[in-house]
């Protein structure tokens, strides 16, 4: 039975443009079957491509990967994959943005602890990287001006989350009229025009 050669492929959403993978897979010559693409978050390996290739993956077969990040971005299941499939498994590994994360290449103990160590540090810095992003995106939350109660957008100079929405002039002549139930509650809000949570969290705060 001849091995096989795969490629994966990932893009974090759907907006995002798969585009440079697929053209390094086609370059490699590797047929459209055996490429795996997934549009989503790198957080974990619950991805519907990423399994289905795996369950595809048998002894001798050549898993290619354009960079490492492609294959995830949480440091410990990146090494936990990586020695699935290549201890347990026992396919091969190639990345080819990092020479030296090829298990083809040098099958003794040196290469296999040197692919290792770069694997590690290649894979810390990954999750570290998506760490720091997050951060840099609470801190820019959390520097925001304040005003009215709501977080203002110094790019936008506009506050974020739902705008407020302003008591309507006629409101407690309206509220009155439904308290003393002339009226109903639905008249009220269609009077006011006014959604159902609205009115009520204006009513609370009267």
């Amino acid at each position: 039975m001849n091995n096989k050669i795969f490629f994966y492929g990932r893009v974090s959403s759907k907006d995002q443009n798969e585009g440079r993978q697929l053209t390094v897979a086609s370059e490699l010559g590797i047929d459209e079957r055996d490429v795996f693409i997934d549009k989503q978050s790198g957080k974990d390996f619950s991805r519907s491509q990423y399994q289905v290739l795996k369950n595809a993956l048998r002894e001798g077969d050549l898993l290619v990967i354009k960079s490492i990040d492609r294959l995830g971005r949480n440091y410990n299941m990146i090494i936990d994959e990586w020695r699935d499939i290549t201890k347990n498994i026992k396919a091969d590994i190639k990345v080819l943005d990092m020479p030296l994360l090829d298990t083809t290449q040098d099958k003794e103990l040196l290469g296999t602890v040197i692919s290792d160590v770069v694997l590690q540090l290649l894979s810390y810095m990954a999750e570290q990287e998506r760490t720091f992003i997050k951060q840099r995106q609470r801190e820019g939350i959390n520097i925001m001006p304040i005003v009215d109660g709501k977080r203002i957008s110094t790019k936008t100079n506009r506050a974020m989350g739902r705008p407020r929405v302003e008591k309507p002039d006629n409101f407690d002549e309206v509220v009155a009229r439904w308290k003393k139930e002339e009226i109903t509650a639905r008249q009220a809000m269609n009077e006011l025009n006014l959604k159902t949570n609205t009115f009520y969290s204006m009513v609370n705060d009267k």
